[in-house]
């Protein structure tokens, strides 16, 4: 999963956490609200009474009687007025229940104690639990869409933030990884960015690319140095070896040995020639301007080859279209790599074995060849290395000296070719190169 992907997952999760608990916990925050701001309500209404008791006297509210009471129409509030006894101060606010005109009615009350002219007086502010609930809904929703707007408009502004905070991210992920193919030939510049943390990441990866393509140019050098160094030695030893097979007084032994020894001296000459023909390959020496077509050189390099698949009693079939052509591809690359891939098939193929040549169009106009065998296979754990210099599996004798696939590879990445492989062990394996459409004519 992309950095981004989960950046915005964990911002709307914690959005949505927030959300969610906003939702549990906002009945009991009006609730708790409202409480607040009807005691603030009732002080306010008692401040106001005892002023007016203060300016205008006790009988503004009495009138002569011993106590007073007034309540509005529908109940909702009422105000009381009576005298207390001394000495018994009272100033709180609680809910109780109160008869008016034979109902009993929940009220939120106030009651408090004050002194007026040496005389003690009770005064209680009530109103209806149910007037002072009728808003808690109105309030819940209103909050809730507030809050939803808030979370949706924060939510933007953080994707967006994300967004362009990560951006220079995937531009060194693409500039330095994704759009890159070894060798390393151009240097990547450095992304613009304000992260610190970003810098540091793009300047170590060029950092890093630029000493893997130093040490690659300097094994590429080297192999090809050293292979082109070694045909000298082997050529002047090859023609002393002749030479000595040529004395009319050498014995039938010695000859043997010196033979065997030409043999080991021409294994050795094909090993430098091939990774001289790698390093050329990897090089680019080879010009990309030819047309071919696959089923005409496929028959050429099986034409070149008949001799091994009689001295095995191989069997091979072709299944190509004849009109397809390759554009842009250096036809003795292709050749070598048609001539390497069956003479793959046939050095591990079983004796009286086939290989099936076929081909087909892709979907997205790609054109594949497969070259199927029934020899002895490749094992899962050997599939990821079979491409490596010197890498012989599963073999149960010491056939070829591990450079033919190497070759193959080789050749492959220069004409842009994808290959793929599968194979079961005792059953055959299936090679699968694929032209991309741009190379399709």
């Amino acid at each position: 999963m992309k950095l981004s992907t989960k950046l915005v997952l964990f911002i709307t999760g914690s959005k949505v956490a927030i959300v969610l608990m906003f939702i549990i916990t906002l009945p009991f925050l009006v609730d708790g609200i409202v409480s607040e701001y009807t005691n603030y309500s009732l002080r306010r209404q008692q401040n106001k009474v005892i002023n007016v008791v203060k300016k205008n006297g006790i009988n503004h509210y009495l009138q002569g009687d011993d106590s007073y009471g007034s309540y509005t129409m529908l109940k909702e509030e009422y105000i009381a007025l009576e005298p207390a006894n001394k000495g018994l101060p009272i100033d709180t606010i609680k809910t109780e229940q109160r008869i008016i005109e034979q109902d009993t009615l929940n009220y939120r009350i106030l009651m408090h104690t004050f002194n007026f002219q040496n005389k003690s007086y009770l005064l209680e502010i009530g109103k209806t639990v149910s007037s002072i609930n009728q808003y808690n809904k109105p309030l819940q929703r209103i909050a809730l869409y507030v809050l939803l707007s808030l979370i949706a408009i924060s939510l933007i502004f953080d994707l967006f933030f994300t967004r362009m905070l990560i951006r220079p991210l995937g531009k060194i992920i693409k500039s330095k990884l994704v759009d890159r193919k070894f060798p390393f030939k151009n240097h990547a510049p450095l992304i613009n960015t304000s992260t610190q943390d970003f810098k540091f990441l793009d300047a170590s990866l060029v950092t890093l690319l630029d000493q893997i393509n130093e040490a690659f140019e300097k094994e590429r050098e080297f192999t090809a140095n050293a292979s082109h160094e070694l045909m000298t030695p082997i050529s002047i030893l090859q023609n002393k070896m002749e030479n000595m097979l040529g004395d009319e007084h050498l014995n039938e032994p010695e000859a043997l040995k010196i033979v065997e020894m030409m043999k080991t001296l021409n294994r050795l000459k094909k090993i430098s020639n091939s990774l001289l023909l790698i390093s050329r390959i990897e090089n680019e020496q080879f010009a990309k301007s030819d047309i071919v077509n696959p089923a005409e050189l496929i028959r050429e390099a099986i034409e070149e080859i008949t001799h091994r698949f009689e001295e095995k009693g191989l069997s091979v079939r072709l299944n190509l279209k004849t009109h397809i052509s390759i554009k842009k591809v250096n036809r003795d690359l292709l050749f070598q790599l048609f001539y390497n891939l069956i003479n793959n098939a046939i050095k591990y193929n079983v004796v009286n074995g086939s290989l099936i040549i076929s081909d087909n169009i892709e979907s997205n106009g790609a054109y594949a060849i497969n070259f199927e065998d029934t020899g002895i296979g490749i094992s899962i754990e050997d599939l990821p290395y079979i491409f490596d210099r010197f890498r012989k599996t599963n073999l149960t004798e010491n056939v070829g000296h591990g450079l033919g696939l190497s070759i193959v590879k080789s050749i492959c990445v220069s004409q842009q070719i994808a290959i793929s492989v599968s194979s079961e062990v005792n059953k055959g394996s299936i090679f699968r190169i694929i032209f991309p459409p741009e190379l399709c004519k």
